[in-house]
């Protein structure tokens, strides 16, 4: 049953230049939609995701793969509520569904845009991470496109983020030698500690990332994965072997430069050192989320896989959470909890 009369939800009301900033975003009220129609159905959301690829659509004409967002329209991501009230027999009061329909406290769906999701397996907000888009995310990119073979030698960049931390660990199940890289000494602590991999650094603490991995991985790297870009790329780039594969996946260090940087001054190497660079859109890959969430579920129930998450509570505080990706504040998944889960 519907308690409130009103329904809370952010808009972007400008596009920033640079950073963004709180003063780009609005908290509105909005009238709680109803199914009115055969086949609707009500959801109340209860978890949200906000990711650094989000940026990318706060641009006006952006060239995102992705459509940029409207002002003066409530923002979208990904979203985990639960059905309140139901005109369609496919799905009843009480489920929980995965939209991209986050940002606001409830939406309607006909059941086209969502994806039911069982409780049961994991907790729910998991879904929005290590068993979401998330997980797909790092295991596609390791495997399908970095085409990870057992023992080989993996460098992760931002490897404490949520992507990171799962390509990290996907990794050592492979016994792969991993490094990563991180911002804060607790995140590498608990990447050597938790996630189990080999040798993690504060990048902010070193005084020069490429000379780091040459200390560490004196046979140079099979696999290098991309969050970064910047100075990670080109410290990569002195330290790949031949052959040696990099996966662009993001690139947070350019996401709120006003101007591009200059590609990578040693670029050449990719052409000496024979290497194979690849972007990719997770959305290229659904096919493998089937293939993708059988081998997560056994990981995490073998005790391969963990995970951290970082939670602002409320709605309001959403534009705080997103502004802190940039900031290195997140520590795995970065999510905000909109509402009570009477499942808890």
């Amino acid at each position: 049953m519907v308690v409130t009369k009103y329904s809370l939800e952010i808009c972007l009301t400008e596009y920033p230049d640079g950073m963004p900033t709180e003063n780009n975003f609005k908290l509105v009220q909005v009238p709680i939609p109803e199914p009115t129609k055969e086949g609707e159905f009500l959801v109340r959301n209860i978890w949200m995701s906000v990711d650094p690829y989000m940026r990318g659509r706060m641009r006006e004409g952006g060239t995102s793969y992705i459509p940029p967002f409207k002002l003066g329209q409530p923002l979208e991501g990904a979203c985990i509520g639960q059905i309140i009230a139901s005109k369609n027999n496919q799905f009843a009061i009480g489920e929980y569904v995965l939209g991209m329909l986050g940002w606001r406290e409830y939406w309607l769906s006909n059941g086209s845009d969502v994806i039911k999701v069982n409780h049961n397996i994991a907790p729910i907000q998991s879904f929005l991470g290590t068993f979401g888009m998330t997980g797909l995310t790092a295991y596609v990119g390791l495997l399908k496109i970095g085409e990870l073979k057992d023992a080989d030698t993996v460098f992760v960049s931002a490897a404490s983020g949520a992507v990171g931390s799962v390509v990290c660990q996907i990794a050592k199940t492979k016994d792969c030698h991993v490094i990563g890289s991180a911002g804060s000494e607790e995140k590498v602590k608990w990447l050597v500690d938790q996630a189990g991999i080999d040798y993690a650094f504060n990048y902010k603490q070193v005084n020069d990332i490429s000379t780091e991995l040459l200390k560490v991985c004196p046979d140079k790297i099979d696999v290098y994965f991309d969050n970064v870009g910047g100075k990670h790329l080109e410290a990569a780039l002195d330290n790949m072997k031949t052959f040696g594969r990099i996966v662009f996946c993001g690139m947070i260090s350019q996401y709120n430069l006003k101007s591009p940087l200059p590609g990578p001054s040693n670029l050449m190497l990719a052409i000496t050192n024979r290497l194979k660079l690849q972007g990719f859109i997770v959305r290229d890959h659904y096919d493998m989320l089937n293939e993708f969430q059988s081998a997560m579920a056994k990981w995490v129930g073998e005790g391969k896989i963990k995970w951290k998450e970082t939670v602002s509570e409320g709605i309001e505080n959403a534009p705080k959470a997103f502004l802190g990706l940039f900031k290195g504040e997140n520590f795995g998944k970065m999510l905000v909890k909109i509402g009570p889960d009477p499942a808890l």
